[in-house]
């Protein structure tokens, strides 16, 4: 990641916006972020957000659904994910500022929208990420088993507990600088990267048959019927929330003209192809039942299947990895889709009040971490994903309609250095599609999702309707 000069948190910030207040080292809602990040921060963050469930947490869950099947589930998110990246890359061109979708949004389809998918946003990254932590906690107790540590109280609290310590630990760290968190995020996501090339470079050989790795004969139970596969592709669809995270931090971007669009297209491509292959490997090794059994830490079984004990702890350092990757991404997400919005006067302003020693916008990530701490500690694995899933299916589906609304008026300010081939067809397809995977959810997460959209709307006629969003910069 290219990671800035390092000459301090307030460098590029005019002496006129500096104003520092007392007992509290902040600065005004004046104040911008740095352009810190890079290329590989960006792919950092869509990749590493993404990579967590999607290769951890869901074979598991997946692969008990409909076998092999879960391929094509993943391949459907992949593609709903890239029909939305495309128009959210032009956007995120022509609007390189913090706060993502609900800044285009707002942009394109008015402040009433705006508000319902700014808020939404934050809820749907809150879901997401204690989602993430949980996934963490699983992983972290198998680590735990794994080196023969046992504790009296129920496995569910261990989860739990390590989840919202995680969640803690995160926030503290996302406080204390953008530098320092993407950093991390650069370090893990190369590290998990290449124990993911090595793992399902020898499970696809025993895919093909090309070596013995003794794994058990089991029955097919494969469902290829188009009901559950669509079910498995909406479950699945917060592995692929991570491309759109990137424009969230679209306004600490260098040259984000040409890395924002890289960043996002390219990760969904890189990751839809390692889901692909992981579900190969893990319904090639395991019937459904077994994965059932299994459940979220159905990998590390599959790991061992394979390699042994060396395989079982590979999963387990790249599941920790991956679920905390996820984790601490997703909370510098939510911080800034919370400073988007109170710079914007859509939430109260000191929301958007930005600490003057580490240039970080310290009340959003307390708003942010707070209720993500709080959620983890339930342990509502497939609820959480799917929730989240539900608040960003509405988002992609509003950005694409956002960006037919800005084509058809062409504002002055609108001018992207990247625009998405082939006129309408696909922001229309993007939101026809992402609208449409929500119509196989669950009843409860739908429920839990408009009930959160509701809350935003009345949000709006108390707080926010007599705000006017003008221009774009």
């Amino acid at each position: 990641m290219d990671a800035g000069d390092g000459n301090g948190a307030t460098d590029g910030i005019p002496e006129s916006e500096r104003t520092v207040e007392t007992d509290e080292a902040t600065l005004t809602e004046e104040a911008e972020l740095e352009r810190t990040l890079g290329l590989a921060g960006g792919l950092a963050i869509g990749i590493g957000t993404m990579i967590g469930a999607g290769i951890f947490v869901f074979p598991g869950l997946a692969g008990a659904e409909v076998g092999t099947a879960a391929t094509v589930s993943f391949a459907i998110g992949g593609v709903v994910a890239m029909l939305v990246a495309l128009p959210t890359s032009e956007l995120a061109t022509a609007m390189p500022k913090s706060g993502g979708g609900y800044y285009f949004i707002s942009r394109g389809l008015g402040t009433l929208a705006g508000t319902v998918v700014g808020l939404s946003l934050w809820f749907g990254l809150v879901f997401a990420t204690a989602f993430y932590l949980v996934g963490l906690g699983f992983y972290a107790l198998d680590a735990l088993a794994e080196v023969g540590i046992e504790f009296a109280m129920s496995p569910g609290l261990i989860v739990s507990v390590i989840a919202v310590l995680s969640g803690i630990g995160f926030t503290v760290l996302n406080v204390t600088g953008t530098e320092n968190a993407a950093k991390l995020q650069n370090g893990i996501v190369a590290l998990l990267l290449s124990m993911l090339v090595a793992f399902l470079g020898f499970g696809l050989l025993e895919v093909f048959g090309l070596v013995d790795a003794d794994t058990p004969p089991g029955e097919a139970q494969d469902v290829w019927a188009a009901m559950p596969i669509m079910s498995v592709a909406a479950l699945v669809f917060t592995s692929y929330l991570g491309f759109a995270q990137v424009a969230t931090v679209a306004g600490e971007m260098k040259n984000p003209g040409r890395n924002l669009p890289l960043a996002m297209i390219g990760s969904v491509i890189i990751v839809t192809v390692m889901y692909i292959l992981t579900i190969l490997v893990a319904t090639d090794v395991f019937t459904q039942d077994q994965l059932a059994d299994a459940g979220e830490t159905a990998m590390v079984d599959i790991g061992r299947e394979l390699l042994g004990a060396v395989g079982a702890l590979v999963i387990i350092l790249g599941g920790l990895l991956a679920t905390m990757s996820s984790a601490n991404a997703s909370i510098l997400s939510t911080s800034r889709a919370i400073y988007g919005v109170s710079k914007d006067g859509l939430l109260p302003k000191w929301a958007s009040r930005i600490n003057l020693k580490y240039g970080t916008p310290h009340v959003a990530l307390g708003l942010a971490g707070g209720p993500v701490i709080v959620l983890a500690a339930t342990r509502q694995v497939s609820l959480l994903a799917e929730v989240a899933s539900f608040l960003h299916l509405i988002m992609y589906g509003l950005i694409c309609v956002a960006l037919l609304a800005i084509r058809r008026d062409e504002p002055d300010w609108y001018d992207p250095d990247f625009r998405v081939p082939g006129g309408p067809v696909i922001p229309a397809l993007g939101a026809i599609s992402s609208f449409g995977l929500i119509l196989f959810m669950d009843t409860a997460s739908q429920l839990i999702g408009l009930a959160i959209m509701l809350g935003t709307a009345v949000w709006y006629f108390y707080y926010a309707r007599d705000i006017t969003l003008k221009g774009a910069l």
